[in-house]
């Protein structure tokens, strides 16, 4: 029994170990915050501990870890959304060092990413952060390929419209 134990705790590690900067570097893509998806990527590979003899498994456990991971990052930004419009509302301004963060990717790029909406973005960081497939970003977003195809487009086509972006061009593989 505790050789079994460690086998399957073996296996989680290893997935975790495997998974984990794959996770920081999407959510850092997602997000702009390079702290904020070590954090969220820390919490997302707790849970896909705390589940893994359900996660092991699925079909597509990296989908069911990345999916974890999107949606913590979605709650974290819609908190850091209504954060922002309360210090707003009480005419504040943050305290120092709220919002400082090392910016994985440079900041006019995590800028045009924030812009687009949420599926939009997550499509375009699925498919050229963690270089993705259309099926598998289908998998991971819980939808079509075709949708994700046009979600993708659409990204592509907004961050276009940013003069650093202008020459951005679709991932190759489908």
């Amino acid at each position: 029994m505790i050789q079994g134990m460690a086998t399957v705790e073996g296996q989680a590690e290893a997935f975790c170990s495997l998974e984990f900067p794959r996770l920081v570097r999407a959510l850092a893509a997602y997000t702009g915050d390079q702290d904020v998806a070590v954090e969220l990527a820390q919490e997302a590979m707790a849970r896909v501990c705390l589940h893994w003899k359900k996660v092991r498994n699925l079909d597509a456990p990296t989908a069911w870890a990345h999916r974890v991971a999107v949606n913590l990052a979605n709650s974290h930004l819609r908190r850091t959304r209504y954060e922002r419009a309360a210090w707003a509302r009480a005419a504040a301004q943050p305290p120092a060092g709220q919002g400082d963060a090392l910016e994985p990717v440079p900041e006019w790029l995590s800028r045009a990413l924030r812009e687009l909406p949420a599926r939009q973005r997550e499509a375009v960081v699925l498919r050229f952060v963690l270089d993705l497939s259309v099926t598998q970003t289908a998998e991971h977003m819980r939808c079509a390929p075709g949708t994700v195809r046009a979600l993708t487009a659409q990204g592509v086509a907004r961050l276009r419209q940013n003069p650093e972006l202008a020459e951005l061009q679709e991932p190759h593989h489908a």
